[in-house]
């Protein structure tokens, strides 16, 4: 439910924002009996994070490709690869505990979670207005993302979990760091739109982290 809050509430601030297989019996036992034993290594939360994490990754580097290719802006194809990392280490993760991998279709703008596929769908309707929108959906997307990191740490005691959270969470810093550059630059000051102005004060007043 928490997801589904956020969800609702990042369309919101979208909409409002101003600026314009083995074989054999036994085979198939062993499968399930390594299945189950993953599975009880982790919480439902943590399963649950998981897969959304797997998705969200992707919408982020679906709505940064589209964007490069409406806007031909370098920042959306470098940070497009990272979210490509990204995704690619969520799935590794998935692999890992033997949990299913929501991304069976991996072409731009498919999700098997609908509230992201219309969250995406929404997300490109606002970056379309302009370039400079693009960036302030880039922005936006990276609040969001790290939001949703923070408390799936949270919800984990497992630390090759928490460990790849931490490392998108640090990625995400850097990326708001990129958009809001690249927005200021242009002589805009930046207001925060999902995480308090504060947080991001905090962030873009930081360095690039490694």
């Amino acid at each position: 439910m928490k997801k589904y809050l956020t969800l609702l509430t990042i369309a919101f601030v979208v909409l409002i924002h101003p600026v314009s297989s083995l074989a054999g019996q036994g085979g198939r036992q062993a499968i399930q009996e390594v299945s189950d034993i993953s599975l009880d290594e982790l919480s439902t939360i943590e399963i649950e994070n998981l897969t959304y994490m797997r998705e969200e990754e992707k919408l982020a580097r679906d709505v940064y490709l589209t964007m490069f290719d409406t806007w031909g802006l370098s920042i959306f194809d470098n940070i497009a690869s990272a979210e490509q990392s990204h995704t690619d280490a969520v799935a590794k993760m998935l692999d890992k505990y033997k949990l299913p991998d929501p991304v069976v279709d991996d072409r731009i703008g498919i999700f098997m979670n609908q509230e992201l596929a219309h969250l995406y769908e929404t997300l490109l309707a606002r970056g379309y207005q302009s370039s400079l929108e693009s960036l302030f959906v880039g922005a936006l997307i990276e609040e969001v993302d790290m939001t949703d990191l923070k408390r799936a740490i949270e919800e984990t005691d497992n630390e090759d979990i928490r460990e790849l959270y931490e490392n998108l969470l640090r990625g995400s810093r850097n990326h708001l760091r990129a958009f809001v550059g690249k927005i200021e630059n242009l002589g805009i000051v930046y207001e925060a739109q999902f995480l308090t102005q504060e947080e991001v004060d905090a962030i873009v007043d930081s360095p690039m982290e490694r």
